[in-house]
């Protein structure tokens, strides 16, 4: 199929989201690396060089690709992701930070495969749907059930590591491309029953951590010097904040009252120093680029390129809410990035990798020129 140019509105709204990230890092990580570093910018440049810059490598890379050529590599791509989680579980390969071993490092340098596992299942996903008519996806034996076996598979590798947040994520993501798809009603109810019956029994066997952090959603009164902490000093945060804000640079609970200000806390300094108005503003952004996003995929050539841009917007849209709404007390604290805003190199390069997928896909859309 013939190209031509892509959508430069939405590659402007990505550069956009980055600045504002980085300046949202430079003000959150100022403290936590001048006590740790003796530099205040030290996260910042950790960002920079370990995910901003590898990932604009992988957005020019991808944007090249033809789609095409993506979905030759897709198979090799999934498989290669599913032998780096188990990689990750390997004792003395593995890497653990806190509770959770989700790393795996070489030279120095660490990444988390299950951030690669994302878009790897994302493009696996509609791959195989694409392959597939509308009335074998909604068919039991044909569509429900292998479905419900891939997604257990790769689910059950991360819960293993443990990590409850990118599990969700995950689920969440690749139930919105299976309604996308084409998926019968009464399956998505037996897929949301299981999921459910999963999370119940996960909290059953699952480590201390995660149950406290349930505990402190369900009443984060209780214990708001332990497992409350975290939460209340989250709220406090965001409601220091009013409508204007404090002022940039300005906050008070970066001075480490509240814990992970640079990673899944960033929101809550973002809204204790620039306010409501801009928060506003800044969710904005992020739905601008959902629904762009959304343009491109309704342009698409194929099933394949549809079903991988709603995938990754999805994506990009469910973590966006399960961090900020995290933030605000409607969703227990889970540990996912905000995305392109928190520090996390592994979440920003395949992110940006991700994005470049849809602007490569906007390059070949039928009928609109962008």
């Amino acid at each position: 199929m013939k190209s031509h140019s892509p959508d430069y509105v939405f590659i402007l709204s990505l550069v956009i989201l980055i600045v504002f990230g980085l300046a949202a890092l430079i003000s959150a990580s100022s403290v936590v690396s001048f006590r740790d570093y003796g530099d205040s910018y030290f996260k910042v440049k950790q960002q920079i060089f370990h995910g901003i810059i590898p990932g604009l490598i992988l957005f020019f890379i991808f944007f090249k690709l033809d789609y095409e050529f993506l979905k030759k590599v897709t198979p090799a791509f999934m498989g290669f992701s599913l032998f780096l989680l188990i990689l990750v579980l390997i004792p003395f390969i593995g890497l653990s930070h806190g509770e959770a071993r989700s790393w795996l490092g070489f030279s120095g340098i660490s990444f988390q495969p299950a951030e690669i596992a994302k878009l790897a299942f994302i493009l696996y996903l509609a791959l195989w749907f694409s392959k597939r008519k509308e009335d074998s996806v909604k068919d039991f034996y044909q569509g429900f059930l292998p479905f419900s076996m891939l997604l257990g598979g790769i689910v059950l590798l991360v819960l293993m590591q443990p990590d409850l947040g990118t599990a969700m994520v995950i689920v969440l993501t690749s139930i919105a491309i299976y309604i996308m798809a084409g998926a019968k009603k009464a399956h998505l109810g037996l897929v949301l029953l299981v999921g459910v019956l999963s999370v119940f029994v996960f909290f059953q066997i699952a480590p201390d951590y995660q149950k406290n952090r349930l505990t402190s959603f369900l009443n984060p009164q209780y214990d708001t010097k332990g497992i409350g902490y975290h939460i209340n000093q989250a709220f406090l945060a965001v409601g220091s904040g009013g409508m204007w804000g404090v002022g940039f640079g300005a906050s008070k609970q970066k001075f480490l009252y509240l814990p992970e200000v640079e990673g899944d806390s960033i929101f809550a300094i973002i809204a204790e120093e620039l306010g409501f108005f801009i928060c506003f503003l800044f969710m904005g952004l992020i739905s601008f680029i959902v629904y762009r996003g959304y343009q491109i995929a309704r342009s698409s050539p194929d099933k394949f390129t549809f079903l991988s841009v709603m995938g990754i917007v999805s994506w990009f849209a469910i973590q966006s809410i399960v961090n900020i709404g995290a933030m605000v007390g409607i969703l227990p604290l889970t540990g996912v990035t905000l995305p392109l805003v928190s520090l996390g190199g592994s979440s920003a390069m395949i992110f940006l990798g991700s994005f470049g997928i849809i602007a490569s896909i906007s390059r070949y859309t039928k009928g609109k020129k962008f």
